[in-house]
């Protein structure tokens, strides 16, 4: 298995666990499937989201750890994840979601695996440009809650993805990171007041 997903914090498991228990937590999400399920719902597969929200003047990425998130499987797919936030008061659970970004996490984790290399699975956000990816880092030893995306770190756009970005199409971070910059940098300008 050339993925080696790096722990979870335990509160943000745990906190996870307890919303999943709670009948209030479950029936108030937005989470149509969740809700119906048939099958014991189980959280795997987590995965550390940082946030891309800036870029240097130097085209550097600053990124930050935003949460933990965990596919909650009923069965044999996934039916929603679970997002967990770091508080004052330590990790705890946020909210259940569905949508695409969930079967397209499940879709580009199973293609992941067929890859030779080891890598860490991470998420890497970068809500300016609306996208989201599957960052495949390739220092597995590393704890998964701080670094940067390394110039030969995988990074896989997930669907939906912005346009001209194709979905679950791997890039290396050398050669995606510079055209996210350039569009980065074009929208700040095309908004920024004459």
């Amino acid at each position: 298995m050339p993925l080696h997903f790096p722990p979870a914090p335990a509160p943000a498991l745990r906190s996870v666990l307890t919303a999943l228990d709670s009948p209030t937590a479950v029936r108030e999400a937005p989470t149509p499937a969740l809700r119906t399920a048939q099958q014991p719902a189980t959280p795997e597969l987590p995965l550390p989201v940082h946030v891309m929200d800036r870029i240097t003047p130097e085209g550097v990425s600053a990124t930050r750890l935003a949460g933990w998130r965990f596919l909650i499987r009923c069965g044999d797919h996934a039916v929603a994840a679970a997002e967990t936030m770091l508080t004052p008061d330590g990790w705890t659970f946020s909210h259940f979601f569905e949508g695409p970004y969930v079967t397209s996490t499940e879709r580009a984790l199973r293609q992941a695996e067929t890859v030779t290399q080891p890598y860490q699975p991470r998420l890497l956000s970068m809500p300016s440009l609306y996208m989201l990816t599957l960052w495949l880092h390739g220092d597995i030893s590393d704890d998964g809650a701080t670094g940067h995306p390394a110039p030969a770190d995988l990074l896989v756009p997930l669907a939906p993805a912005p346009p001209g970005i194709a979905a679950h199409r791997p890039h290396r971070a050398a050669d995606l990171l510079p055209v996210l910059t350039h569009r980065v940098r074009t929208a700040r300008l095309m908004s920024s007041p004459a």
